[in-house]
């Protein structure tokens, strides 16, 4: 296999896997109804309505990643709510480490590095619009 064969597949198995698990969090927000968020971004004194930002994060913008369609654009989304997430949720968790020895914010770190690394790299040509 050549090497730009290669780097079309990591960058798909890459797009795919960051897509699904983070379409996964959104799956079970839409399941879950949006008031607890709502009031999450309330409480941080921001107007509620932004809360519904998490769907285009966690919904829409997983699903352009694992189609590969405008996926750059779909990465910087989720990269965005994944900061979005880290300064709403998870601040005081940031020196933390978890019961197993990893950092408190592992996941959340390695979305959005995936993201931005998907952002800088692009969908590669296994994508719908091969960008």
């Amino acid at each position: 296999m050549n090497p730009a064969t290669q780097h079309d597949i990591g960058k798909l198995v890459l797009r795919v896997t960051l897509g699904l698990l983070v379409l996964l969090h959104g799956v079970a927000k839409l399941k879950g109804g949006m008031g607890g968020i709502v009031g999450l971004v309330e409480s941080h004194g921001l107007p509620g309505v932004l809360a519904y930002g998490v769907l285009v994060g966690e919904v829409l913008a997983p699903l352009m990643l694992v189609i590969g369609y405008h996926a750059r654009i779909g990465a910087v989304l989720v990269a965005l709510n994944m900061v979005f997430a880290i300064v709403l949720v998870h601040m005081g968790q940031l020196g933390d480490l978890n019961r197993q020895g990893g950092w408190a914010l592992e996941l959340q770190a390695m979305f959005l590095s995936a993201a931005v690394a998907l952002a800088l790299l692009g969908p590669g040509r296994f994508s719908a619009n091969q960008r």
